[in-house]
C-alpha cells in the first residue's frame, strides 16, 4: 500500500526567527504516527539550518529547486551534491515557479530528475498544464510529454525511488483548485502512462496533487484513489493548517 505523502512548498517566505517558531511548532504537535510522510521545502539559504532542526524528527528537509549538472561554473546554482551534503532528503523538480520564470524545457527537467537521483535525493517531479492548455482539452498530451521526458531518459525503475506531483498551474497560489474528481482524472491517468512502461513501478509511485490545497478540502482529495497526498503552498506556513493536512492524508 502507498505511504502518503504531505511536502510544503515554503517558496519565498521565512525568516530565520519566523522558521524557528514554525518547525517548533510542527514538532510539538506533531503526531506519534501521521500514517504518512512529510517533508517541508524551505529557500536555499535555510536548508541547512532548517535541517538541522529537523534533525532527530520525523520530518524529512527538501530543497526547491537543483542544477542538472553535477558541478562547474554555473553561478546562482546548487547541485545535487551539495544538497545531500548539507542533509537534504527531497528535491522538487520541474516547479512551475522556475519552470515557467526560466522556461525550463521538458528535457532539461529530465536532467535534473537524473542528477537528483544520481545522489540518492527522492525527486518530486511537478507535472500539469496552464488554464488555456486545460479549456483547450490538452491536459493529458501536456502531462504525458513531461512524464515521457523523465521515463525516456531515466526509464521507469527511477520512479521507485521518486514522486509525482500533479499540479495544475491554474491552481497554483489563485485560490481556485482542482475538484478531486479532475485531480483523480489525471491522477489516474500519470498512472496508467507510468503502467505501460512498468505496472509494478505504477501501482507502487506515489502521485500528489497540488493546487490551492488546504484543510477545509484535503481530506476529499485524499480520499480520491490516485492521489497520494499533497504538495502544499501557502497552508504549509502555517503550523496548525499544515498538520491538519497531514492528518488528512494519513
Amino acid at each position: 500500500m502507498r505511504r502518503p505523502i504531505v511536502a510544503g512548498n515554503w517558496k519565498m517566505h521565512g525568516s530565520r526567527t519566523e522558521n524557528a517558531r514554525l518547525i517548533e511548532m510542527l514538532v510539538a504537535q506533531y503526531p506519534a504516527d501521521p500514517g504518512a510522510d512529510c517533508v517541508v521545502c524551505p529557500p536555499f539559504v535555510y536548508l541547512q539550518e532548517v535541517g538541522r532542526m529537523l534533525r532527530d524528527t520525523p520530518i524529512a528537509p527538501g530543497a526547491q529547486d537543483v542544477c542538472a549538472d553535477p558541478q562547474g561554473a554555473f553561478t546562482g546554482e546548487i547541485s545535487a551534491a551539495m544538497l545531500k551534503d548539507v542533509g537534504c532528503e527531497y528535491v522538487m523538480i520541474g516547479h512551475t515557479g522556475p519552470g515557467l520564470l526560466y522556461r525550463e524545457s521538458d528535457q532539461l527537467v529530465a536532467r535534473k530528475f537524473a542528477a537528483a537521483h544520481a545522489k540518492a535525493l527522492i525527486p518530486i517531479l511537478c507535472v500539469g498544464e496552464q488554464l488555456a492548455d486545460r479549456e483547450a482539452g490538452r491536459t493529458r498530451e501536456l502531462v504525458a510529454r513531461q512524464l515521457d521526458a523523465v521515463l525516456e531518459l531515466c526509464g521507469p525503475d527511477a520512479l521507485e525511488h521518486g514522486v509525482v506531483a500533479y499540479e495544475p498551474v491554474w491552481a497554483i497560489g489563485t485560490g481556485r483548485n482542482a475538484t478531486p474528481e479532475q485531480a483523480q482524472d489525471v491522477h489516474a491517468f500519470i498512472r496508467a502512462r507510468i503502467a505501460a512502461r512498468d505496472a509494478r513501478i505504477a501501482a507502487a509511485t506515489r502521485v500528489l496533487y497540488g493546487g490551492s490545497v488546504k484543510a477545509g478540502n484535503a481530506a476529499e482529495l485524499f480520499a480520491m484513489p490516485d492521489v497520494d497526498g499533497g504538495l502544499i503552498g501557502g497552508a504549509s506556513l502555517k503550523a496548525d493548517e499544515f498538520l491538519a493536512i497531514l492528518a488528512a492524508a494519513g
